[in-house]
């Protein structure tokens, strides 16, 4: 009786620590790599991070674009502005310009599909 009353009274504590250490282990486990935890954590910062970048880099080309428009639509055109385009339009070179030839357009995907080989 003596005895039962003893291991009655070291069982019970064993078994609510054990229980109590299982709980702990599970949340312990969901925090580290559940849906919200620490892993997820680090991989929504590294595309925020990623997300950041692409807008800085958006965010120059529209300033950069914003001032080119900028300059064609002012009381002053930019003339360096307005003659590069009107040769792109035109097709045209100026008689200082370098220009330099690549060959008939047919040869150049196989001349490409050559350099990706080697």
């Amino acid at each position: 009786m003596v005895v039962k009353k003893r291991l009655r009274a070291v069982l019970i504590p064993l078994a609510l620590y054990g229980v109590s250490g299982l709980a702990v282990g599970y949340f312990v486990h969901h925090a580290q790599s559940g849906q919200r935890g620490l892993e997820a954590k680090r991989e929504l910062q590294i595309e925020r991070e990623r997300i950041a970048a692409t807008l800085d880099a958006l965010t120059r080309e529209r300033e950069d674009w914003e001032h080119r428009i900028a300059l064609v639509r002012a009381e002053q055109i930019d003339r360096d502005l307005l003659e590069e385009q009107a040769r792109l339009m035109l097709g045209r070179v100026h008689a200082n310009d370098v220009v330099i030839m690549l060959g008939p357009a047919a040869d150049a995907p196989a001349a490409r599909a050559e350099t990706s080989i080697n």
